[in-house]
C-alpha cells in the first residue's frame, strides 16, 4: 500500500395564528394576503446580508478536469501518448503532481513509465480511485461545480482586483493531501473524501474527528477554505492569541461570505452539537478569553492548544469543540462588520490591526 507523506471537513406557526381572534372575520383572499406579508417580512429579516447578487459578475466558468481518470487510463501500450496529452492538458501542473507524489523528476524521471504504472496499478490505489468514481458521479460534480464557479464569482465581486482561479483539477494522491492552489489551480484530492466508513482511513489511523469530515458533503468548503488561507496569508502584527483569532475570524467571514448558504458547521467544520455547544456557552467561552488578558498571550503552546484541531478544546472542557478560538474570532468579527457597515470586504481582509477589530467590534455576547 501506498504510505502517505503527511495527514492533511415558516411558517410553522401559522395554524394558530388561523385560529387566533384576529383571523375570525377575515375573508380567505384578506387572510391570504396576511400570511403572505407576514412570510416576506420574516424571509426579509432572516436573509443572509452575504448572500449578495452574483447575476452580473463575469467570471471563467471553471469545468472540473479530472487528472485521476486520465491517470488510470494509462497503460503500457499507450503511456507515450497519454503522456503528451496529460502535459498539455494539465500544463506544469502535471510535473509538479509527478514530482511529490510519483516520480521525483516529473516526467524526465528516467523511471517515470515504471513508476506510473506502479501507482496505477497500487492494489489500494486502484480500490480507492474505483470507490471515488462510484461517489463523484457527474451529477455530483454538477453540485460542486456550480457551487465553486458562483464562490469565484463572489470572491471576483469582493475582491476585483485580485487573481480568482482559473482551472479546478481532481485528483487522487495516494493520500497526501487534500487541497493545494498553484498556478491560478484548484486542486482536491477525492481519496480524501470517500466517506466516513471507507476502510483506508481506518487502515491509515486517522482519526474520528478528522474522518467526520472526510466526505463529499465537506469538499466545497474545503476547498474553499484551503483556497483562502493561501489567498490571505496572516497579516496581523504580533503572535498573540488575539492575532491569531482575529486572523481566523476574518478568514470564516470570508468563506461565509463565498459560500453563504453553507451551514455554519459546515463552514468552520464542527458538527450540529458542537455549534450548539458554542451558541449555548458564547458567554462564558467570550470570558474565558477576556479574563487574566489571555488574548494577549504570546505562548506558542497556549495558542496552538486553543486553534489546533482535534475532537475537543481541554484547556476549557471536554464538550468545548476545537480550535474554539478561530469560533470566538469568526463571532467577533462578524459583530465588526454589523458595526462598522463603511467596512468593505477587501478592506477587512487587508486590515491586519487586530486590537483596533476587537475594539471596534464592541463584541460583548
Amino acid at each position: 500500500m501506498i504510505k502517505p507523506l503527511t495527514t492533511l471537513h415558516l411558517i410553522n406557526n401559522l395554524e394558530t395564528l388561523y385560529k387566533s381572534k384576529v383571523f375570525f372575520n377575515k375573508s380567505k383572499m384578506q387572510l391570504y394576503s396576511l400570511i403572505c406579508l407576514l412570510f416576506f417580512l420574516f424571509c426579509g429579516c432572516t436573509q443572509n446580508e452575504l448572500d449578495i447578487d452574483i447575476s452580473d459578475v463575469n467570471t471563467v466558468t471553471l469545468k472540473p478536469m479530472r487528472l485521476e481518470k486520465d491517470l488510470f487510463e494509462i497503460n503500457a501500450n499507450n503511456i507515450d501518448d497519454k503522456t503528451k496529452m496529460l502535459k498539455q492538458k494539465y500544463g506544469q501542473f502535471y510535473e509538479y503532481y509527478l514530482m511529490n507524489f510519483i516520480a521525483p523528476n516529473g516526467t524526465l524521471d528516467s523511471n517515470y513509465k515504471n513508476s506510473i504504472l506502479s501507482f496505477t496499478s497500487d492494489k489500494d490505489v486502484r480500490e480507492a480511485y474505483l470507490d471515488l468514481e462510484k461517489i463523484y458521479t457527474d451529477k455530483t460534480f454538477e453540485s460542486i461545480e456550480n457551487e465553486i464557479n458562483n464562490s469565484i464569482k463572489r470572491f471576483h465581486y469582493y475582491f476585483p482586483e485580485k487573481t480568482y482561479p482559473k482551472k479546478l483539477i481532481t485528483v487522487c494522491s495516494g493520500w497526501n493531501y487534500a487541497f493545494a492552489y498553484m498556478d491560478s489551480a484548484l486542486v482536491v484530492a477525492l481519496d480524501m473524501y470517500l466517506g466516513d466508513s471507507s476502510k483506508f482511513y481506518a487502515m491509515l489511523n486517522y482519526p474520528a474527528y478528522q474522518v467526520r469530515k472526510m466526505n463529499q458533503y465537506h469538499v466545497v468548503s474545503d476547498i474553499i477554505r484551503g483556497w483562502m488561507l493561501t489567498e490571505f496569508d496572516k497579516v496581523e502584527a504580533g503572535d498573540n492569541l488575539l492575532s491569531h483569532t482575529i486572523f481566523y475570524g476574518k478568514l470564516f467571514y470570508a468563506i461565509n461570505a463565498l459560500i453563504p448558504q453553507a451551514a455554519d458547521s459546515l463552514i468552520i467544520g464542527y458538527t450540529g452539537n458542537q455549534l450548539k455547544y458554542c451558541k449555548k456557552y458564547e458567554k462564558q467561552l467570550w470570558g474565558y478569553f477576556a479574563e487574566k488578558n489571555r488574548l494577549y498571550v504570546n505562548d506558542l503552546n497556549t495558542v496552538k492548544k486553543l486553534t489546533s484541531d482535534g475532537p475537543f478544546t481541554g484547556e476549557i472542557h471536554k464538550d468545548c469543540p476545537p480550535r474554539i478560538a478561530m469560533w470566538v474570532g469568526w463571532q467577533i468579527v462578524k459583530n465588526y462588520m454589523k458595526n462598522n457597515k463603511e467596512v468593505k470586504m477587501s478592506d477587512l481582509m487587508k486590515d491586519g490591526n487586530a486590537q483596533s477589530i476587537l475594539s471596534k467590534s464592541r463584541y460583548r455576547p
